[in-house]
């Protein structure tokens, strides 16, 4: 169940968002899609982060998306994305969810130019005037920006951050978060370290390819965090030939079209991303087959 006073623990999946064949966005679709994550084991769903294509969403859709994840399943599930160029909107991204009834959100550092120490502490600042609770995503593979362990360590002392989606791929980064920021949770944000991350103590994990595989997935994360490692070590090999795609560029293809092999309505993604060309595709198809044929979804 939800930790109504830590919403960002257990297992939030970062929600990929169904587009018609027109490309406008399917809200009713997506409710089920949410429902259904839920009733599959997973915790919550964080709606509008990069896998959620919110770059590409008018102000509008990436408001609907937010109401319509907590009309689906509730408030304290949902934990929207607030990423913004300008600290202003992302404050305002943050009241949006506030007001919708969510009980946290998740924001990046400023990405539109490389931010120095200074600049994310004040973004960060700012968007906690809104009250509600911040959990830190660090990527800087895409944002060129690098929360690192002192700076997140900074970030909480001020009170701006509660946990951190460690998307780094730096496992090691785990046991000195620990050190300086020990209660500051960290929270798997990569799904291809997931087993690295459950061992070195992770609360939670903001999660890619739950949205095509929850069960399986939600399994091996309970497995990872409870250190029955035997479990966890077989469905990681199992599904790590699908999990690595979530730190690649063409992530949201890839699960789209993994969630449409298992059966689900992943469908096509907006501009400027593409389809994945033939050899990808084959890849993906291939691996989640067999994750199919192994009986994980």
């Amino acid at each position: 169940m939800t930790d109504h006073h830590r919403p960002w623990r257990g297992v939030l999946v970062a929600t990929a968002l169904p587009l018609r064949d027109d490309l406008c966005v399917d809200y009713d679709k997506y409710a089920e899609h949410c429902a259904w994550l839920v009733d599959n084991g997973c915790d919550g769903v964080v709606p509008n982060g990069s896998l959620g294509e919110y770059q590409v969403l008018t102000p509008e859709e990436r408001a609907k998306v937010v109401e319509t994840a907590v009309a689906a399943i509730g408030g304290p599930r949902v934990m929207p994305g607030v990423a913004a160029y300008g600290s202003a909107e992302a404050r305002r991204w943050a009241e949006q969810a506030r007001d919708a009834g969510c009980h946290a959100v998740m924001l990046l550092p400023p990405n539109s130019y490389r931010a120095d120490e200074r600049s994310v502490l004040a973004h960060y600042a700012e968007v906690a005037k809104a009250g509600v609770p911040i959990v830190a995503y660090n990527n800087p593979i895409d944002t060129k920006v690098d929360l690192v362990p002192e700076l997140l360590a900074k970030l909480h002392g001020e009170g701006y951050i509660h946990a951190v989606k460690e998307f780094s791929g730096d496992v090691r980064r785990a046991y000195r978060i620990a050190e300086l920021a020990p209660e500051l949770d960290l929270l798997i944000g990569a799904d291809d370290v997931l087993l690295e991350l459950a061992i070195a103590g992770a609360k939670g994990w903001v999660a890619g390819y739950p949205n095509a595989l929850p069960a399986a997935s939600v399994e091996l994360y309970r497995a990872a965090v409870d250190g029955d490692l035997g479990t966890a070590r077989k469905l990681y090999e199992q599904l790590h030939p699908l999990l690595r795609w979530d730190s690649r560029v063409e992530f949201v293809q890839a699960i789209k079209l993994s969630m449409d092999i298992v059966g689900r309505y992943g469908g096509p993604v907006r501009p400027p991303r593409v389809p994945l060309p033939p050899d990808q595709e084959a890849a993906v198809r291939a691996a989640t087959e067999k994750a199919v044929a192994a009986g994980l979804a």
